[in-house]
């Protein structure tokens, strides 16, 4: 079946696509009546071409010293010369009889065999391709895999020359195929992985160097030196095997995930398979002893495998950690036997042997586990709040749709983070949140028992989900604003825990307390980081999917980094002149340092900046009060304390609106945002100041006023920054009344009597007429989801989710919701046709296809339009990595409707299921992309140009559902 991973394959298939799909319009034509035109120059034209494609095919063949290829490419070549023959064959058929029906067939089949035909010579050729970038890449482990062996100079600078090259080829080479790739993420994924690479190269080689220098001179540290080395190993090990993975696919779910279930199994999998020849390797060496780079890889298998077993299904999760058991501890028998020097006795061979078979039954069951769960067909729950949101509020407006207990999950989940955001709030806060957590598991449970029990529609149900729904929202606002909170209290001093453990490794030797302040300063440094990873997590939950992916990947890379840090300050404490290791700390210094910047920036972007500025100022007023009690208390110090910490907050509120003002390109707003700053920027010395004034004379009741005076004025201009980012308008002044004078001898006429009054006195006026109540807004498109769809139905499912996500807006004056209407109902016809055989059917496919297509360049062009006139930086450039999928995914999805075409009708059951099965996945694509594309237009359209509001779209939500 076609696939189009690469812009090469994608531009070399359309236009046969195209030809092929008019080939069969005129197929269809015919089984009308008509008879086929003359056929025999376009036949002989393909002809041709595919001659010249065999020929080179075959040169390839000859030339490439990939058994693969040479076993896949002929068969492929053969079924493009069949097809081409199909057509001939047919071509001449037809000029002798325009009306022949074998003739028709074989033109069909010819045309189905020349698009397959050449769209698996592609693919086998692109393989080929991707199998020699991966074969780099495993050289590049495999040195990386006996760095751990490396303890002398002369060996490292061998290992230096041996990696070097490689490295640069596979930087090359991956860069060249990311430029190639279609699937945007997987282009992505790419690029972040190879600039991990490049960072940790030179410091892996620095760590090694350190190890050495410790070994040759038998001093302390080389277990941690050691464990510098191998951490940064196994990290760059890890963006590599990523890196394969990531090379290997050929398609993508734009619903997927990183964090998804399903992708992080592949992951762990891929680990597994990556690991098995160096453990394979080190079992068949009866000489190997304990802690060798085999054994470590065997280890790593079982760890990896006791991943899979806690995210399987049960029944493959039971074969799974038996076998883990059972492999590691015939595995320490061996360690044991070949210390001794047994290791070529019968009984570690047997051992080995057996421990070999074992392993390959894990890494099947690892295997099967994974099908399992992708066979199992739940649907994930989403991985944001609002995501998870959503889920829920689908199953309560569907109590009777059987959604797998998603909604459920859903709904336990926030529940989950609530009581997560919860641990370490203050008292009322943490009771707040924890009591909306109960009432909601409450709600959830009462109303999943009346859906069970089949009552899921009734007058209690409805009531109970309304209930429900607006608990969820109002739990949802509660962890938002906690999780500001955190942001605010956390990230308000990055660089203070991570400058006092360097100042505390840089302490002179026989410095009295040296020892005690390291520990002192590193478990600071440990607490902070911990707190700051746990906060981004919590952050993640409350932003968006793709933020949340990258919040959680900088907040594991802060845990692992930072027990890395503290060693390496330990062995520069320990060697003070040497250079190598103080190059070491300095090299996991700088990139803890930026992490960690990295992070707060995330996090800044997960929140609202005027909600941080909002929690901001409440944090300083809190600090203002324990203020006044240091004056009241006479306590100079809790004075300086609480100053700082305010000055501090004021500080973080500057970088916020720093962060806005460059990302935003409205002229007013900058402005606004920038003399809002200088105020502030201006008032924080002030009011420093005047603090150092209480504290230095606390009794002086003339410095406690002006510092009052200068921390009121402080406060006022956070709040005017707020305002300014949070664009308020002004609000006027209230009018003078001063010269309004009610004593006048002018009277107001006099009232008109009621209607009430003029029947009473016997004059009969004229009712008005009733007015008719307004006709509620719909679209005829509506009628055709009234019906939620089953689950065999996947097209009409991904039509329908995305007209649940549309409907809320009118699509009056807003062409973007007009189109992605258009694509709804379209596709839903698809739906229809991919399962007919009728007359005209395959014509109709191909149209209907053909119409999607337009209708999502619609979308873009709109959302392109819009995103050019959207001031905020960030909302533009999600628009538009949204948006430049649609076109991608609207082509291709006009070459498989027309593979599908080709098999209407056919008895070629399996490749018309794959075909079917490829356009499912296109379709859930589409969708999926214009879904977005809509949520971050309707984001964009909030921050437009001032110059540029007659061209607005108007986003004019409609009642929801909870409303009526």
């Amino acid at each position: 079946m076609p696939v189009f991973h690469t812009k090469t394959i994608e531009s070399i298939l359309e236009p046969v696509a195209q030809q092929v799909s008019r080939l069969v319009i005129l197929h269809e034509e015919a089984e009308d009546g008509n008879a086929m035109p003359d056929l025999s120059r376009p036949v002989q034209a393909v002809s041709l071409a595919v001659t010249n494609l065999v020929k080179v095919g075959r040169e390839t063949i000859q030339n490439s010293d990939d058994d693969i290829l040479r076993l896949d490419m002929p068969s492929a070549l053969a079924r493009v010369e069949n097809s081409s023959q199909h057509l001939e064959e047919a071509s001449a058929m037809l000029k002798g009889d325009p009306f022949s029906t074998p003739a028709r067939k074989k033109l069909i089949e010819g045309s189905r065999g020349i698009l397959q035909g050449t769209s698996s010579l592609l693919l086998c050729f692109d393989e080929s391709e991707v199998r020699k970038i991966i074969r780099e890449c495993k050289r590049v482990l495999d040195y990386l895999a006996v760095s751990e062996v490396i303890d002398t100079m002369e060996d490292l600078v061998q290992f230096l020359k041996d990696l070097s090259p490689c490295l640069s080829k596979v930087s090359r080479e991956v860069s060249s195929r990311e430029k190639e790739l279609t699937h945007q993420v997987h282009s992505e994924i790419l690029v972040r992985c190879l600039e991990q690479v490049k960072i940790l190269a030179p410091i892996l080689i620095c760590s090694m160097k350190v190890f050495i220098l410790i070994v040759e001179q038998q001093g302390k540290g080389s277990d941690e030196a050691a464990e510098n080395r191998n951490y940064l190993a196994s990290r760059m090990s890890d963006e590599i095997q990523e890196m394969i993975r990531i090379l290997q696919l050929t398609t993508y779910d734009e619903d997927q995930s990183e964090l998804d279930n399903l992708t992080v199994l592949k992951k762990i999998h891929n680990v597994i398979i990556n690991k098995m020849e160096p453990a394979c390797d080190w079992l068949s060496n009866p000489y190997a002893l304990r802690g060798g780079v085999g054994e470590k890889a065997l280890r790593n298998i079982l760890d990896s495998a006791s991943g899979v077993a806690d995210r399987c299904l049960p029944q493959d999760s039971h074969i799974i950690r038996k076998l883990v058991d059972d492999i590691r501890n015939l595995t320490n028998h061996l360690c044991d036997l070949r210390q001794e020097g047994k290791g070529t006795t019968p009984q570690a061979l047997s051992l080995a042997n057996e421990i070999r078979n074992k392993l390959g039954n894990l890494e099947q069951s690892v295997l099967n586990a994974v099908m399992g769960v992708d066979k199992a067909g739940l649907q994930q729950t989403a991985h944001t709040v609002q995501g998870r949101l959503e889920q829920a509020s689908r199953w309560l407006q569907n109590p009777n749709q059987d959604d797998k207990g998603l909604g459920q999950r859903a709904i336990a989940l926030i529940v989950e983070e609530g009581r997560k955001v919860a641990d370490g709030l203050p008292g009322h806060q943490k009771a707040d949140i924890l009591q909306s957590c109960d009432e909601v598991e409450k709600l959830s449970y009462e109303f999943s028992k009346l859906c069970s029990n089949g009552l899921g529609n009734s007058p209690h149900a409805q009531d109970l989900a309304k209930k429900l729904n607006k608990k969820l929202h109002d739990l949802k606002r509660q962890i938002q604003s906690a999780v500001v909170n955190r942001v605010v209290e956390d990230f308000i001093d990055i660089m203070t825990p991570i400058r006092q453990f360097m100042e505390a490794v840089a302490q002179p030797e026989g410095t009295p307390g040296r020892d005690q302040n390291f520990a002192q300063k590193s478990g600071n440094l440990q607490r902070f980081s911990d707190r700051a990873s746990k906060t981004s997590r919590l952050c993640g939950a409350v932003g968006n999917k793709k933020l949340a992916e990258v919040l959680l990947a900088s907040a594991s890379q802060i845990d692992s980094l930072t027990p890395q840090l503290i060693s390496a300050g330990r062995i520069r404490m320990n060697y003070p002149t040497s250079k190598a290791a103080e190059e070491h700390l300095n090299n996991l210094k700088q990139q803890y340092s930026d992490t960690i910047l990295r992070l707060r920036t995330l996090c800044d972007q997960a929140t609202d900046p005027s909600d941080f500025i909002e929690a901001s100022e409440k944090q300083m007023q809190k600090h203002s009060i324990l203020c006044e009690d240091a004056i009241r208390q006479k306590q100079p110090q809790k004075m300086v304390d609480n100053t700082s910490s305010i000055a501090r907050l004021a500080n973080r509120v500057l970088l916020v609106a720093k962060q806005e003002a460059d990302n935003s390109e409205d002229p007013e707003f900058i402005t606004n945002v920038i003399q809002t700053s200088d105020r502030l920027q201006s008032a924080v010395p002030i009011q420093v100041q005047e603090a150092k004034n209480v504290a230095t004379n606390i009794h002086d009741p003339i410095n406690a006023s002006n510092w009052r005076d200068a921390n009121k004025n402080l406060l006022q201009c956070v709040r005017n920054v707020g305002s300014a980012i949070n664009n308020c308008p002004q609000i006027p002044d209230a009018p003078d009344i001063s010269e309004l004078n009610l004593n006048t001898t002018e009277y107001a006429p006099p009232r008109p009597p009621l209607p009430r009054e003029n029947i009473e006195h016997g004059l009969r006026q004229p009712q008005p007429p009733v007015r008719p109540p307004l006709p509620p807004e719909t679209d005829d498109e509506d009628d055709l989801f009234l019906i939620t769809p089953n689950s065999n139905q996947p097209i009409l499912m991904a039509a329908h989710g995305l007209h649940q996500e549309i409907k809320q807006w009118s699509s009056k004056d807003n062409e973007i919701i007009a189109a992605a209407k258009r694509m709804a109902v379209l596709m839903a016809r698809l739906s229809e046709l991919v399962h007919q055989d009728s007359k005209g059917s395959k014509r109709e496919l191909i149209a209907t296809a053909k119409l999607i297509a337009e209708a999502s360049e619609d979308v873009t062009r709109l959302a392109k339009e819009l995103a050019r006139q959207c001031t905020d930086k960030r909302i533009r450039t999600n628009l538009l990595q949204v948006c430049e999928r649609i076109p991608t995914i609207g082509t291709q999805l006009k070459i498989l409707s027309t593979v599908k075409a080709t098999m209407l009708g056919s008895q070629l059951s399996d490749e018309d299921s794959e075909a079917t099965m490829m356009l499912v996945g296109n379709a859930q694509n589409l969708m999926q992309s214009v879904k977005e594309t809509v949520r971050a237009a309707e984001s964009a359209s909030i921050k437009i140009r001032s110059d540029q509001t007659n061209h607005r779209l108007r986003w004019v939500r409609r009642q929801p559902w909870y409303q009526y």
